[in-house]
């Protein structure tokens, strides 16, 4: 069986993993852009367009994000399951 000491280093494993995940989203720059975009979105008259481009390359990025989380947590809930049997 566990001992505390590996129970203990695999909890604190996961929740230095969760503190880097979270440092990680923190710095998400809401406004990149790659340089075709840039280039095609550039000028005053565009500034709708960028503003969506913007807003469609966030959402596109958020959906891994969601996904990697939800199966982190399916991981971890099946993972508790198994310790309290």
């Amino acid at each position: 069986m566990y001992t505390n000491s590996k129970i203990q280093k695999s909890s604190s494993k996961f929740q230095n993993l969760i503190i880097v995940i979270c440092v990680f989203l923190i710095g998400i720059s809401a406004n990149a852009q790659c340089a075709m975009c840039r280039a095609a979105l550039s000028g005053d008259s565009n500034t709708k367009k960028a503003e969506a481009v913007n807003d469609g390359i966030v959402y596109l990025m958020v959906i891994p994000y969601l996904l990697v989380v939800i199966i982190g947590y399916l991981i971890y809930r099946m993972y508790k399951k198994k310790k309290a049997v």
